[in-house]
């Protein structure tokens, strides 16, 4: 790693997610979640917490302490003004859990947002308030949960104002949590790279470093390989599918086609294929 990229990333330092800081809020960045309700709520809105063995028990309390630490959630008590609370299951994977919320229900009834999320193959060719409840209480979300139905909406709508200068000049790419900016020259990218690590800090944005490659001529993004010559399918994405059983029903078909239309300027005569 060069001299001048550390200087850069030194510089904006705070703009990553450290250990004693993993997370952040994004300021003057309010969402709002709207239910397509008349007047009463419905008893689906209003549910109990679902029962959990002594192992999810534990990994969940040890969840909500530290989302409260965090300033992610904060308890509510048992307040009887709650309209709505979501019930939250432990998920396990390889051993790690993860806090998920159940919001079919809810999110049956979000007025949905119709925010336009980028056209990802479009974009990379350039470079070629809900509340949850538990067996602890009733929490409420400070920050926007994985699950809610307009979730990706707002989140887009929120980086296309932050970095609106930097897309419309047309080095920058943003879909949802991902940033990717393209340059000429090693001297420009790390112009560029300051631009977007300063717009972060400015709005207490947190980027992990970990997941962040700087300065390559070649590298995997949303399931292509982009090089400055060429735009890829990712090998990994084709074995998946080579894997994948033949389908069965129209579901399972629906959803094939669904992936495989992702990669559709990568297949002649898609359309004709698809039918």
């Amino acid at each position: 790693m060069s001299h001048d990229l550390i200087d850069v990333l030194y510089t904006y330092k705070n703009a990553f997610a450290s250990e004693n800081e993993p997370l952040s809020s994004i300021e003057g960045n309010e969402v709002d979640i709207t239910l397509n309700i008349d007047r009463l709520y419905p008893p689906v809105l209003r549910r109990l917490a679902y029962l959990a063995s002594p192992r999810a028990r534990e990994a969940l309390e040890k969840h909500i302490q530290e989302l409260i630490q965090l300033g992610v959630i904060r308890n509510v008590g048992h307040n009887e003004e709650v309209k709505v609370t979501i019930p939250v299951i432990i998920a396990w994977h390889n051993d790690k859990s993860r806090m998920v919320g159940a919001f079919r229900a809810s999110n049956t009834y979000t007025v949905p947002d119709r925010y336009p999320i980028p056209r990802i193959p479009e974009n990379l060719t350039q470079l070629s308030k809900a509340k949850i409840i538990t067996h602890c209480g009733i929490y409420e979300y400070l920050r926007i949960p994985f699950g809610i139905k307009n979730a990706p909406f707002h989140d887009q709508r929120m980086m296309n104002i932050i970095f609106h200068t930097e897309l419309s000049e047309g080095w920058l790419i943003i879909y949802l949590d991902d940033i990717i900016m393209h340059s000429d020259s090693w001297h420009l990218n790390l112009e560029r790279l300051s631009r977007v690590l300063e717009k972060a800090t400015g709005v207490n944005m947190k980027i992990s470093l970990k997941k962040c490659n700087f300065g390559f001529e070649e590298l995997k993004a949303l399931g292509h390989i982009v090089s400055g010559l060429s735009l890829g399918i990712d090998k990994n994405k084709v074995e998946e599918v080579l894997l994948k059983p033949i389908p069965q029903n129209k579901n399972e078909m629906m959803s094939f086609v669904g992936f495989a239309s992702y990669y559709r300027q990568h297949l002649k005569d898609f359309a004709i294929l698809a039918k």
